[in-house]
């Protein structure tokens, strides 16, 4: 039986993957490595609670002691990197954090990995880092595009420290000739996301009848994937994605953020007047959007959901999950 070792598993994304690939794939152990931070989560999993084809183990990916005990424990096949911190405004905080967490613990999970594969000239392994548009900066023209062969340009330290880990994955496979592919997807939303996040944020706060909080004039666009769908994606890309390569995955819905809180306050039923515009962010990009063209034509994924589709089935889950966000 084949072993895939996910990190960040608890989290939002790394949850929804690890429910649908438990589910999809049944001849795989899973390992899922967390720390358990404010946005880890295990009640995000509890519906695979029991199953013997999972473990858990709480800890840090900086670890290099734990990371060598699960290397020599369940020896992976595969390795996806969801870990990271990822909220800009706690980066512009305290960017030391982010540097430690997204770019020394990739490091510390390539090196274990190069060490170990090696051995056996890389048969058969694969190891999936999981990025962000955000590296590539901000789009001035409404009609540009970010290309997988686009500049790095990124504006804050967590994009920063995102760009870094992703030159590092880059340079293990020129070097080490590590079996490395890199995913850079939009801005996701679905169950699961953590209150801090913008979508949740608009939903719990409409939920509760309080304001929701839009940077300055609320124009700046993001283009939006439901979770499932990109988990979908990144699925294509571990097994069937070229060792080397760079994957855009999105959708090509944008919306600005004052517009998806309309939206969101629409499918509620609340007033518009219910959103306050406050100081903007310091380095707030513009616009983010990606063309996705390669992974369509090369990998065969295309995004199932449509936006407002998306949207009201995650609205409905919030609404329907009190007792998880109320927390």
């Amino acid at each position: 039986m084949k072993v895939l070792l996910v990190t960040g598993g608890a989290g939002f994304i790394g949850s929804n993957f690890i429910n649908l690939f438990l589910r999809k794939y049944k001849d795989f152990t899973l390992v899922n490595i967390d720390k358990l931070t404010y946005a880890g989560n295990l009640d995000n999993l509890k519906e695979i609670e029991g199953v013997p084809r999972y473990h858990f183990i709480k800890g840090d990916i900086c670890n290099s002691d734990l990371v060598s005990y699960v290397f020599k424990q369940f020896n992976p096949d595969y390795i996806i990197n969801f870990a990271a911190e990822s909220h800009v405004d706690k980066s512009i905080k305290n960017p030391s954090l982010f540097i430690k967490s997204n770019v020394s613990g990739t490091l510390n999970l390539l090196q274990w990995a190069y060490n170990t594969w090696k051995k056996n000239g890389f048969d058969d392994k694969r190891f999936l880092q999981i990025s962000t548009d955000e590296v590539y900066g901000s789009l001035k023209n409404n009609d540009d595009l970010f290309y997988e062969t686009s500049n790095l340009l990124p504006n804050s330290p967590y994009s920063a420290s995102k760009a870094s880990a992703d030159l590092l994955v880059r340079s293990f496979t020129k070097t080490y000739k590590m079996p490395a592919i890199i995913t850079r997807c939009c801005n996701n939303y679905g169950p699961y996301q953590n209150a801090e996040k913008f979508i949740p944020t608009c939903i719990i706060n409409a939920l509760k009848e309080g304001l929701i909080p839009i940077y300055g004039e609320g124009n700046n666009v993001r283009e939006w994937i439901h979770v499932t769908d990109h988990c979908e994606a990144v699925t294509n890309a571990l097994f069937y994605g070229k060792v080397g390569e760079i994957y855009n995955i999105g959708t090509g819905n944008e919306i600005s953020n004052i517009n998806m809180a309309k939206t969101i306050l629409n499918v509620l039923g609340r007033p518009q007047d219910s959103i306050i515009k406050i100081t903007d962010r310091p380095g707030h990009d513009i616009r983010y959007a990606l063309d996705s063209s390669k992974i369509k034509n090369e990998l065969n994924w295309f995004p199932s959901y449509k936006l407002i589709e998306g949207i009201v089935d995650t609205v409905k889950w919030y609404v329907d999950n009190k007792s998880w966000w109320d927390k």
